[in-house]
Parts: C-alpha cells; sequence; structure tokens
C-alpha cells in the first residue's frame, strides 16, 4: 500500500512538472509587444495630426545585421509616416550606415540627418523646422561635438568650441517652436558606474539648453538610455557593438545584464509630449518614455 502511494505521490510531481515546465516554455519565449500593435494587442494606428521621426547610432555593422536594421526601420518609417531620420554618427555623412541607407531612404522621399565630430571648422551639422499641428512647431539641431570633447579637459576656449556655442545660442534665440531636440554623437551626462549616478560633464551646453528651454538631448548612449537633468531629457542610444550597458529603470540606474538587441528610435511628437519607443531590429518595443514640456518624463 505504501509503495502505491509513494508512485502515485511520484507521478502527481511528475506531471505537475511537466505542466509547469510547458507553461514556462509558452510563456517565458513570448515575443514583447510589436511596434505596430497597440498595449491591447490590437493593431497600431498611425495618427495623423502628430510628427512622427526616427533616430538611430550609426557606426560599424556586420552586413547582415545592418541590412537587418535598416529594413525594419523603413517598414517602421513606412507605417508611421516618418518624416525624417535622425543618425547619431561619429562619422557624419562617411557613415556606413548613412551610406547604407540610401537604398532604403531616398532623400526626396526621407531625409536621412547626421552628427559628426570633427574640427574642420564648420559649425553644426542641421537644423530643421518641423511644423507638428495648427502652428505648433518643432525644432531639430545637430551638433558637431568635436571641439568639446578637445576642450572640455583643461577648460578652454578655442575658437571652434565659441563658434559652435554661438552658432547654437543664436539658432534656439531665432526660434519660437514648442519643441526643441537637439542631438549630438557625446553625451552631455555620464554615469559613475560605482554609484551609479549620473553626472553632468558639460556645462556651457547643459546651460544653453536649460536657458533656451530644449525638451530634448538625443546623444551616444552615456550609460543610460534616458535620464532628466535639469528639466532637460537626455536620451542615448547604446553602442550596437558594446556591452553590458547601463539603463535607467523607474528612475534608478542599474546594470543590464544582457546586451539589447541592436535597435532604434521612433518618436511620436504631438502638440502636448513625445514619446518615444526603443524598437529593436526585430521590430519589438524594448521599452518607452513620454516627455511632456520642461523635461517631465513618464515611463
Amino acid at each position: 500500500m505504501e509503495t502505491k502511494r509513494r508512485s502515485w505521490a511520484c507521478t502527481f510531481v511528475l506531471q505537475v512538472s511537466l505542466l509547469i515546465a510547458f507553461y514556462l516554455a509558452l510563456n517565458l519565449g513570448q515575443p514583447q509587444k510589436s511596434i505596430f500593435q497597440n498595449r491591447n494587442g490590437t493593431s497600431s494606428s498611425r495618427r495623423p495630426l502628430d510628427v512622427y521621426f526616427l533616430s538611430v547610432r550609426g557606426g560599424y555593422r556586420p552586413l547582415k545585421q545592418q541590412n537587418l536594421l535598416l529594413k525594419q526601420m523603413e517598414k517602421v518609417a513606412s507605417f508611421y509616416r516618418a518624416r525624417f531620420v535622425v543618425n547619431v554618427s561619429e562619422l557624419g555623412e562617411g557613415d556606413p550606415l548613412t551610406q547604407n541607407a540610401s537604398r532604403l531612404f531616398p532623400p526626396q522621399k526621407v531625409p536621412w540627418y547626421s552628427t559628426k565630430v570633427s574640427n574642420d571648422g564648420k559649425v553644426g551639422c542641421f537644423l530643421e523646422h518641423v511644423n507638428i499641428t495648427s502652428g505648433k512647431m518643432l525644432t531639430v539641431v545637430g551638433l558637431d561635438t568635436g571641439s568639446f570633447q578637445d576642450s572640455m579637459p583643461m577648460g578652454s576656449t578655442s575658437d571652434f568650441k565659441n563658434r559652435q556655442l554661438n552658432w547654437l545660442t543664436q539658432s534656439l534665440e531665432a526660434t519660437t517652436d514648442n519643441w526643441i531636440i537637439v542631438s549630438g554623437f557625446h553625451p552631455v551626462v555620464i554615469c559613475d558606474k560605482e554609484q551609479l549616478e549620473a553626472k553632468q560633464i558639460n556645462g556651457p551646453l547643459h546651460n544653453i539648453f536649460m536657458k533656451h528651454g530644449v525638451n530634448v538631448y538625443m546623444s551616444s548612449q552615456g550609460c543610460t538610455s534616458r535620464t532628466v537633468q535639469g528639466g532637460v531629457a537626455h536620451i542615448g542610444i547604446a553602442d550596437p557593438t558594446g556591452s553590458e550597458p547601463l539603463v535607467n529603470l523607474n528612475g534608478r540606474l542599474a546594470i543590464q545584464k544582457e546586451v539589447i538587441n541592436d535597435g532604434f528610435l521612433l518618436h511620436r511628437v504631438s502638440s502636448l509630449e513625445i514619446t518615444t519607443y526603443f524598437v529593436s531590429s526585430a521590430g519589438e518595443i524594448v521599452n518607452e518614455a513620454v516627455i511632456t514640456q520642461h523635461g517631465k518624463e513618464v515611463v
């Protein structure tokens, strides 16, 4: 009798274990929400009164990885009728991603803007004004951050750096647009990897951002995918070849154990808010953030 009870108990435990394993196999492997779906799982739709654009980090990628990324970007850009693409790049127009993007993103259809890092004496990279709706406007500015890196360690006031700051200041003073987004390759804030705290590293730039109402600064990832400093939201795009980046989770910094799949950002700009979706090259939303005026962020 005792043997039968043990046999029945073992059989029951085995069946339960198999059911649990089956459940985990079904659920743990489920993909994340697609960029083409709403929160309830239904098909997403473009908001006709909002402006959409993409941003991505340039740099070297294996050809297969690059093609996969560009095809997904083209698919999302077409679905949401993106107005333009911002490539956060160190190489400017010579960036491999920029050069190969022309096949899927003809300039006359979807303009492709790139930042750069140089000391060629030319200020800025691009300055665009985009109409949102009912007189609401968006300004997008591209910076050449090369001079800031060369001069920051010793506090130098090089002519190139001064020209960059003057150009940016004059450009921002001349705009009365509702939203202002600045992009550059180098981050303006980085993190202390030991204390996991965001620290400002470029005071002059950040002061200009705050004084002239810049809402968002996009750059390569200093160590956070997003953080808010002095009312300015800083959005960092991770290096696709990097490992173990730090990400901002619910206002706190944490080490990410696995490298996020290579991807890009989809930005939706309305008169009231900017929603940024971090999208993988498979078209899945990794996370998203909503920024309202004055840099207030909702995760």
